[in-house]
């Protein structure tokens, strides 16, 4: 979370970017571990202690943007209740620097930026039929994911940061190919939002091509792919979609 924060240095206004903890430990556990935020230099004043209770409920208090958790219960909360939101995966990656002062954000399309109404396609018919309907679909926009408004939030950043050492670069990292690829991006310019990078993959291991992008985080919906993203960065799965309501 550093690296969000650090984008606040390079702005007058300083609270572009805040970073709230929301724990279900004790007050007193509390004290400790603002006394390691500290230690670490962490930019973190304000927190929520509910001993033992869900945080969650504290989520729309603080006008929450993105949520990460470990509880799959308050993630799925979040994201009925339109929060973009993610179950942090256990991972022992450490994101190496590309020596810039980049935040790297990469996202998955259906279900997470997009709704799942395409992939409810492919698992009903297979892939040659989710082909077809989305080359027939090519100019109709796709409904919003629940990581839309977190994908725009990143997008006005940019938008007021192009001429400043610190940025924001984006990608795409799909399962899609040509000539599902179409809709995708035709999505994105309807929304007006631009991603830096978008990557085809047509079902191979993202993983890879992750490891190249070098992302802060990624998001991904399916535990899949989830799990072996967790290997070469950090990784958040978006419990939405047809495929989570299945599993």
């Amino acid at each position: 979370m550093r690296v969000f924060v650090k984008i606040n240095d390079f702005y007058e206004n300083k609270d572009r970017v805040e970073v709230i903890l929301l724990s279900r430990n004790t007050a007193d556990t509390g004290l400790r571990i603002f006394n390691s935020i500290e230690s670490h230099e962490l930019d973190i004043s304000r927190a929520v202690f509910c001993g033992g209770e869900s945080p969650y409920k504290y989520v729309k208090a603080f006008g929450v943007d993105l949520f990460l958790s470990s509880s799959k219960d308050d993630v799925k909360m979040a994201i009925q209740n339109s929060v973009a939101s993610a179950r942090i995966i256990s991972s022992k990656s450490k994101k190496l620097s590309k020596g810039d002062t980049l935040l790297r954000i990469a996202f998955d399309g259906d279900a997470v930026l997009f709704s799942d109404e395409s992939e409810k396609v492919y698992q009903s018919q297979g892939l040659d039929a989710f082909q077809g309907h989305e080359q027939k679909h090519a100019e109709k926009p796709l409904s919003a994911g629940p990581f839309k408004s977190f994908l725009a939030g990143l997008h006005k950043l940019q938008s007021v940061s192009r001429n400043i050492e610190v940025g924001i670069r984006t990608a795409l990292v799909t399962a899609r190919s040509a000539p599902a690829h179409e809709r995708a991006i035709r999505t994105l310019m309807e929304w007006n939002i631009e991603v830096d990078e978008a990557m085809f993959l047509g079902g191979l291991d993202k993983s890879p091509f992750l490891k190249e992008f070098e992302p802060d985080f990624f998001f991904d919906d399916q535990t899949g792919h989830c799990n072996s993203a967790a290997r070469v960065t950090p990784t958040g799965q978006v419990l939405s979609g047809i495929t989570n309501k299945a599993s």
